[in-house]
């Protein structure tokens, strides 16, 4: 050993020497051993531990009813606002008084009542002459009905004459050939001397006489067939008057009718009118409590729907409203879990971890809106999960801010990191799948 030494050049020896000197001392290994060992952990639970992947989201407490959230009260009528029954932060019941609001003209009622009660008698007036109107039209088609048969039975009596006419005529006529055949053969005979002149005479007497009731007869017939055309178109003019009549009273039934019509609108519009003016007492629509007032008491001047006050019904079921990024809209589903912390209550957090998480409340999404608020964000509606108790209304007023995170799939811390580094969308939870306990 000692001959090898010896045996080396002084530059070598030197080197060895200036190697000792920087040799690293125990404390530089024992602490390059456990940063090894920690770089080996790290890389070891990016690719064993898991991670929660989820989508964060703000916004504020609810009422899960439309009707129980945030409202205006407004002015039912013009006027001015004379009293309010409550102010700032009072909690009133159903019905409760709230304003009571005064018309320009005092007397504005019962001029209302007074033009109600005149239309109200025109109305009456138009129904009884429209009911008289109506008996009217009865009484006019049974007397049409009696005088349209009346003249038909005397125009069957005419024709009865005119056939009885005819039949004289022909009776009168044989007759009157009868006579003429005798009075030829009697002038026949006298130039024989067979019969007397006296005969003779007797014969044309009966001729003469027999054509004087032909004519009778015919004139007769002649009177019958006038009388028969008369009575005709008397029973023409009597269906005709009769028929007028019934349609002039339909016609004055028909305007009585439109006044009634005209009356009753401008009935129910005056009835609205005064019921409007009633509502001169604006009451609580449900139990809840005056945000703020904002009309002016005393000289202000409001018109019909012009605000009164805000008004913040007492809500049975709350939800939470969450503004989530449109990136992670795609992702989001009804049903889905979601973590929820409320401002003013202790909570800690652990995003990726949320077994590890205290003071956080279950929800589920029960919907989310079709478009976005015009800056990229989506209103997403959380409501308790089933057995999630969150905590009371005390605390959990409408309004209170809150924090969500939107659980999605788990996956490995490492490939978490690879995705926040490259941007990549997150993988979407299953429906349905269980959400995770805090205490």
């Amino acid at each position: 050993m000692h001959s090898t030494a010896q045996s080396m050049s002084p530059d070598v020896l030197g080197s060895l020497a200036a190697a000792r000197l920087v040799r690293s001392s125990g404390a530089a290994t024992v602490c390059a051993a456990v940063f090894g060992a920690l770089f080996a952990m790290i890389v070891l639970s990016l690719i064993v531990v898991p991670w929660q992947q989820s989508a964060a989201g703000q916004g504020r407490v609810v009422a899960d009813a439309p009707l129980e959230r945030q409202q205006t009260i407004e002015a039912p009528i013009e006027g001015r606002v004379v009293k309010f029954w409550v102010r700032d932060g009072s909690h009133v019941r159903t019905g409760d008084p709230l304003a009571e609001i005064s018309d320009n003209d005092p007397a504005i009622m019962s001029r209302l009542r007074q033009e109600r009660d005149s239309v109200q008698a025109r109305l009456d007036a138009a129904r009884a002459r429209e009911s008289a109107i109506g008996e009217r039209i009865t009484h006019l088609t049974g007397s049409r009905q009696s005088a349209v048969g009346a003249a038909t039975s005397r125009v069957r009596m005419a024709q009865d004459r005119v056939r009885s006419a005819r039949q004289g005529v022909q009776a009168t006529a044989a007759t009157a050939r009868t006579t003429q055949l005798n009075d030829d053969r009697q002038r026949a005979l006298i130039g024989e001397g067979l019969t007397s002149t006296r005969t003779v005479e007797l014969a044309e007497l009966d001729r003469v006489r027999a054509r004087t009731e032909v004519d009778r007869a015919q004139a007769a017939l002649s009177a019958a067939l006038s009388e028969e055309s008369a009575l005709q178109l008397d029973l023409l003019r009597v269906g005709t008057d009769g028929f007028a009549a019934i349609e002039d009273a339909r016609a004055a039934r028909a305007a009585a009718m439109s006044e009634i019509a005209s009356a009753t609108g401008e009935l129910s519009r005056i009835e609205v009118r005064l019921a409007r003016q009633g509502t001169q007492l604006v009451a609580a629509p449900r139990s809840g409590t005056v945000l703020r007032l904002v009309a002016a008491l005393g000289g202000e001047q409001v018109k019909a729907g012009d605000p009164l006050l805000v008004f913040v019904p007492d809500a049975d079921a709350r939800a939470v409203e969450l503004w989530v990024d449109g990136n992670d809209v795609p992702l989001l589903h009804a049903g889905q879990n979601v973590r929820l912390q409320f401002e003013g209550w202790p909570a800690l957090q652990f995003t990726g971890w949320p077994t590890l998480a205290y003071g956080t409340f279950g929800g589920r999404i029960a919907l989310i809106d079709a478009t976005d608020n015009g800056q990229g964000k989506f209103r997403v509606l959380v409501v308790p999960e089933p057995g999630a108790r969150w905590p009371s209304g005390r605390y959990l007023r409408q309004g209170v801010r809150a924090n969500g995170w939107v659980l999605f799939n788990r996956v490995r811390l490492g490939w978490e990191l690879w995705r926040q580094f490259n941007g990549f969308p997150a993988m979407p939870a299953p429906l349905g799948a269980p959400a995770e306990r805090t205490k």
